[in-house]
């Protein structure tokens, strides 16, 4: 986004706050919203005060200011075990000197390149790597992928047709099913935020020989090896214990009535912008369009998914497997204020790998990556030159974008 077009959108927001009349949200809408935006509680919805025509215009003036998603790579798509779709993208290392270049050599094929495997995080798809891909682009072998069900995967077959549960332990499962059709050789760097770090340890439980014979490397960011049902999202204790039980069954009614549920969700869309906002985001000044580039994302996964993933996340416990990461250059970074996978958890994760450099970013929340690209990828761009997948000298620019 150029700096005139970002003045033009914040502009135009800063006009949406000061106009209008909210009208009231009813507590059914208030629910959506926080099912949609993957926050398992209530909040404290505000009063509403800009008119639904003037917040309208505010939010494809940000649209249209934020070019935030539209990177592409080469397309390929994985078949996991039930028959799902899953599509990646590759973007591919731009030769340059005789070491990066890949040619034969007296015959011999020289060593296949590491690649860096991104896995997003619950209700997002891969363009959420937006400022990291932009930074990484033909510095290093990337693949970006959507979960199951999210982005431009393919609806989960056993889910859709069979009814059956997601388990952090498919979606590990899932990742092999990538990494065996985009990066079949070579070293591997894996990155995952929030349920893709989940997904990477439930691959680490699943396929230890994979970690041992081609993982140089691992970075988990704002995300939890377990004990996700003790989170209380920021909100009284007792009223969070209240919610967790009877939520799972919600879910399931609201999952069964998904075309009920998406006009409701429609209806409540600016209601629904305030929750993504609060269990996204920790500072204040965050760019009006990256934070419209995540109410998309996350408006853009279908009640149903959201319905049959949380499950998963109170069963998850892979406490163990991060035991397979122990000997290699990791990566441990949370925003101090996350709410969705507190701070505490990537705490938990470090103290169980004393090797690996642990960063807390202050004023970020859940989507830390959005939030401060350029800290995120500073650090993963340290962990990649530990782990030997670029030179040490190799630098990146401001909001992810190239450096010299």
């Amino acid at each position: 986004m150029t700096e005139s077009s970002g003045a033009q959108a914040a502009q135009t927001v800063t006009e949406a706050a000061a106009s209008g009349n909210w009208r009231r949200a009813g507590i059914a809408g208030a629910a959506i919203g926080v099912v949609a935006a993957g926050a398992a509680a209530g909040v404290a919805i505000e009063r509403l005060t800009v008119g639904r025509g003037m917040r309208k215009k505010a939010r494809l003036a940000l649209d249209a200011a934020g070019p935030y998603g539209a990177l592409r790579g080469t397309p390929g798509k994985a078949r996991a075990q039930d028959g799902t779709e899953l599509y990646y993208e590759v973007d591919e290392a731009e030769p340059g000197g005789d070491g990066a270049r890949r040619r034969r050599l007296f015959g011999r094929k020289a060593p296949a390149p590491v690649t860096v495997v991104f896995s997003h995080g619950y209700c997002l798809g891969q363009d959420s790597w937006h400022f990291q891909r932009a930074a990484l682009r033909g510095v290093v072998r990337c693949v970006y992928w959507d979960q199951r069900s999210h982005g431009r995967s393919g609806r989960g077959v056993e889910q859709a047709e069979q009814g059956a549960p997601v388990s952090i332990d498919l979606l590990g499962a899932d990742l092999k099913a990538v990494i065996d059709a985009a990066a079949p050789e070579g070293p591997l760097v894996l990155v995952g935020h929030s349920m893709g770090g989940m997904t990477v340890m439930a691959l680490a439980d699943r396929y230890p020989e994979l970690i041992r014979d081609r993982v140089v490397g691992a970075a988990f960011i704002g995300t939890s090896a377990g004990r996700l049902g003790e989170v209380n999202y920021g909100l009284p204790v007792a009223g969070v214990n209240a919610v967790r039980r009877v939520l799972p069954g919600v879910l399931r009614a609201l999952g069964q009535r998904a075309e009920l549920v998406e006009k409701g969700r429609r209806a409540t869309a600016d209601l629904f912008a305030g929750i993504i906002k609060r269990y996204s985001f920790a500072s204040r000044d965050v760019d009006p369009a990256v934070a419209r580039f995540a109410e998309r994302m996350i408006e853009g996964t279908p009640i149903d998914v959201v319905a049959e993933f949380y499950p998963a996340f109170q069963d998850h416990d892979k406490t163990a497997a991060l035991e397979r990461f122990a000997e290699l250059p990791v990566l441990v970074l949370a925003g101090e204020g996350d709410l969705v996978t507190p701070s505490e958890h990537s705490e938990a994760i470090a103290a169980l790998l004393p090797g690996a450099e642990f960063v807390l970013v202050p004023d970020a929340g859940h989507l830390v990556m959005l939030e401060h690209p350029e800290l995120v990828t500073d650090r993963l761009a340290d962990l990649l030159a530990r782990a030997g997948a670029v030179p040490a000298a190799a630098t990146v620019g401001n909001h992810g974008q190239p450096g010299d």
